[in-house]
């Protein structure tokens, strides 16, 4: 199975006490999940590349500064993974729901009370255990 790549963002708000997080449509592969918000990386493009494009095209963020904060393989059954999980602490404009799905602001110590994806779990407890 071939491994689709995906982009995540933990973004901080200005004194990094709070994540912005976005709510999977129902619809969706783990619809209802809570997630970090990003998308897939396309052919020739760097993942700071895809960050800039994917949080502009879902929340509507223009990213200034960003950084690798971690690199995840996560098989599904029914798919294979490959994340990079950047985090973003710099932004132009307010994030929102681009795309009509919920996002809000979040406490990082509440972060553990959103259910997310399995293969973002790894990423939830380190980003708790690091910055709350």
């Amino acid at each position: 199975m071939k491994r689709i790549h995906i982009v995540a963002a933990i973004i901080f708000n200005q004194d990094k006490s709070q994540i912005f997080i976005t709510k999977r449509p129902s619809d969706k592969h783990k619809g209802g999940f809570w997630e970090f918000p990003g998308g897939k990386v396309e052919q020739g493009e760097s993942v700071e590349q895809a960050m800039i494009r994917e949080l502009e095209e879902e929340i509507g963020i223009t990213v200034t500064e960003q950084a690798l904060f971690e690199h995840l393989e996560y098989d599904y059954p029914d798919k294979s993974l490959k994340f990079d999980f950047m985090t973003v602490s710099q932004f132009e404009n307010q994030p929102y729901g681009r795309e009509g799905q919920e996002g809000r602001w979040v406490d990082i110590n509440a972060l553990p009370d959103y259910t997310f994806p399995e293969a973002n779990v790894p990423i939830l407890e380190r980003v708790v255990k690091e910055f709350s």
